[in-house]
């Protein structure tokens, strides 16, 4: 992963609009993710194909329970202004209508119901402290981690209940247990099918 270091000593909306300016204009090859955590932009690589699986894995679970006017994005910037950070998580569950009423290419963070991070090799320490506290600050009300590369072995975090950038850990769990996704999803992932990188 690259790094471009952007000065961002106090966030201000004209230090925000450069950030994102250099976002856009990032010239990535394709399949890698720009994001902006805590004030740097940062280029990742595409990710692999255990990774691509168990999005998929996920996501077709998510259909079978969301809302109509839901829809389920696997590239959508998710803005975090007050953590100088705009995310491109792996999944994210947001009304339809946010993404209508948004210009651009990235909406609040706040509007997702639910974000998904699976992580890879060189961005699992961004989705476990940096994006967890991002996602907690803008009130997402439930970030999933799928952790391949965690210290001990697989596993994954069901984060809920935010206050401040502080999440409730509602579920821990290896890849193998069942987890549940509480409502308005009421959803039960077998993580027994996900591929280990």
């Amino acid at each position: 992963m690259s790094a471009l270091t952007v000065d961002h000593t106090t966030a201000s909306g004209h230090e925000w609009d450069g950030l994102v300016r250099i976002w856009e204009e990032t010239d990535a090859p394709e399949g890698c993710k720009v994001e902006i955590i805590e004030g740097i932009v940062t280029v990742a690589p595409p990710p692999s194909n255990a990774h691509n699986d168990i999005a998929d894995s996920v996501q077709r679970r998510l259909y079978q329970v969301i809302p109509e006017d839901w829809g389920i994005y696997q590239t959508l910037g998710t803005a975090v202004p007050s953590r100088d950070g705009l995310y491109i998580p792996d999944i994210s569950v947001a009304p339809k209508a946010v993404l209508r009423a948004e210009e651009g290419n990235y909406i609040p963070a706040a509007a997702a119901e639910l974000v998904v991070e699976i992580t890879s090799k060189s961005n699992a320490s961004n989705d476990r402290i940096k994006k967890t506290a991002g996602y907690a600050q803008a009130g997402v009300p439930l970030y999933l981690l799928i952790d391949s590369w965690a210290p001990g072995g697989p596993t994954v975090t069901l984060y809920g209940e935010p206050q401040g950038d502080i999440y409730r850990v509602l579920y821990a769990g290896k890849f193998g247990d069942a987890i549940t996704l509480p409502e308005p999803f009421g959803l039960t992932l077998d993580t027994s099918v996900f591929p280990v990188d």
